[in-house]
């Protein structure tokens, strides 16, 4: 697997801009719409649990899991932009993850922050 099987975050083709920051550098907000996030959850594969299980004796990456886990991130954000988009908004600012376990079944991954409409100053 190479390095693109574990990168994450916002694609170029976006017209959402996504930050982890208050404000955006070059632009002003004109209007903060409110909250947004987007949800999955997602259940564990038997054969990535087995491995996950096996390879946890020896030490080192898990690297199926690890896969998973960016997919996970990369689904909740596109669901994240989905609802930005569809409250009018061209950013999200404060954008963040929440991680956690799912009555031992699975992991729901949580992308949130603040939709706003940001312009150039």
């Amino acid at each position: 697997m190479g390095i693109e099987d574990y990168g994450g975050g916002q694609t170029a083709q976006s017209d959402v801009l996504i930050v982890t920051t208050n404000d955006v550098p070059g632009y002003r907000v004109t209007r903060v719409i409110g909250e947004v996030f987007g949800l999955t959850v997602r259940s564990r594969h038997l054969g990535s649990q087995i491995g996950a299980g096996l390879k946890s004796m020896i030490g080192g990456e898990l690297k199926g899991l690890t896969k998973t886990l960016v997919q996970t991130r990369n689904q909740a954000m596109e669901r994240l932009v989905e609802q930005a988009k569809a409250r009018g908004a061209n950013a999200v600012l404060m954008m963040r993850f929440d991680v956690t376990e799912a009555a031992d079944i699975g992991t729901e991954v949580c992308a949130y922050g603040t939709a706003a409409v940001v312009e150039k100053a």
